[in-house]
């Protein structure tokens, strides 16, 4: 293998305990290799730091697969790392459904695998990954059937625009024989049925599953309103809970006519309705009616996915809770999250708190949650694997 050599003083983020070496903090590299290749990695002094993957094309130059400089990235280390992530699933959440491999934290970086019942969709967006998913697919098929879990089909969805910044082109689509995509699991009781190749990502967001088991305590015989319901889940988890009437709200026809067909599918068809709108226009004009409701649910997409975009974001993130709040009868509750990276936990909760003093309320804060365990934080002091912020308020009008 090739020997990737960082400059002086570089590298301070791996050595920190992240996975990541830039492009800028390489000096040289000595011996032959094509991109996607698994490379040696050492200090300036020539002190081994690991194996990894390289890419020449990428910001991300290198992204390590293992800090022991001896490792050979064989079947058997890659059978250890299926092994390892699966095992930790069974031990930490309903497997059920789950997110299978999450990338860096579960040290194979840029990948991510979800699990829908008997069906794997792949996320790849690394091209030294990439080479090996075929190989780390088989070695997942394989720990699962000890468990008889036989998996009937894998999806490709990688289809993320970041892709071309590892000079990929965009994929997706079946990974072996073809399939029905459409796919009926069961989640906190709830049925759904997921595309995992027209739905967003791959297909159902897993990382909300226990916080929509969370909401369902504040809502029954209670009337709900579901912002960014995409195809029902918090809402349906409301009237699982007993709720008296819910309200799902989203931009997305498609969405919406998933979340009716996922409402008819679980028979409560009678006490939850959808409706397509613009949520920055949708909640103005229910506070001009005086609608209010005794649970409100704030689930939105990453309002920046880059640094260059934070104040935009803020902005967006106090509209909408200013506006939620507002909608929340005296001692009702807000359910309030943001999944964009770089919306950290303290930024989150003090433009909150700014939405709180512009709608006049106080917030008492019932729980706070993060991203479910199948989605895990890996302390590498990177804290690229946490970005899920998840609370739950009271809203006491003020007296």
């Amino acid at each position: 293998m090739a020997k990737v050599i960082l400059k002086k003083g570089a590298g301070r983020s791996l050595k920190a305990g992240g996975s990541w070496i830039y492009d800028n903090e390489i000096d040289c590299v000595d011996g032959a290799f094509e991109d996607g290749d698994i490379v040696h990695v050492a200090d300036f002094d020539g002190y081994p730091l690991g194996v990894g993957f390289i890419n020449s094309k990428s910001v991300i130059a290198i992204r390590m697969l293992s800090r022991d400089a001896d490792t050979v990235v064989d079947d058997s280390f890659i059978e250890r790392r299926v092994r390892d992530a699966w095992e930790y699933r069974k031990a930490a959440v309903d497997t059920s459904s789950c997110r299978v491999i999450f990338g860096e934290a579960d040290f194979l970086p840029g990948l991510v695998i979800d699990k829908f019942e008997d069906v794997l969709v792949a996320e790849s967006l690394a091209l030294g990954i990439d080479k090996l998913k075929p190989l780390i697919i088989d070695k997942l098929r394989s720990v699962l059937a000890e468990d008889g879990i036989i998996i009937r089909g894998v999806y490709e969805r990688s289809d993320a625009k970041v892709r071309e910044k590892e000079g990929l082109a965009r994929s997706k689509g079946f990974i072996g024989p073809e399939f029905d995509t459409r796919v009926t699991i069961t989640e906190n009781g709830v049925r759904y049925i997921v595309n995992v190749a027209d739905g967003q990502k791959t297909g159902f967001f897993l990382d909300q599953k226990y916080n929509r088991l969370a909401v369902q305590r504040f809502c029954k015989d209670a009337d709900i309103l579901d912002c960014f319901t995409h195809t029902g889940s918090f809402a349906l988890n409301a009237a699982c809970a007993g709720a008296r009437s819910v309200l799902g709200v989203d931009a997305s026809d498609v969405g919406i006519a998933q979340a009716r067909e996922n409402a008819q599918l679980n028979g409560w068809s009678d006490r939850v309705s959808f409706e397509e709108a613009d949520i920055f226009d949708f909640l103005p004009a229910q506070e001009e009616k005086g609608i209010q409701y005794d649970v409100v649910i704030l689930d939105p997409p990453a309002f920046t996915k880059s640094r260059d975009t934070i104040k935009k974001a803020v902005k967006g993130y106090r509209e909408i809770n200013l506006r939620g709040m507002k909608l929340v009868r005296d001692r009702g509750y807000l359910a309030t999250c943001s999944c964009s990276h770089f919306m950290d936990t303290e930024l989150f909760l003090r433009t909150v708190q700014e939405a709180a003093r512009g709608a006049h309320v106080k917030l008492r804060m019932v729980e706070s949650r993060q991203q479910a365990p199948d989605h895990p934080v890996l302390m590498d002091g990177s804290e690229n694997s946490f970005y899920l912020k998840f609370f739950i308020f009271q809203v006491i009008r003020e007296r």
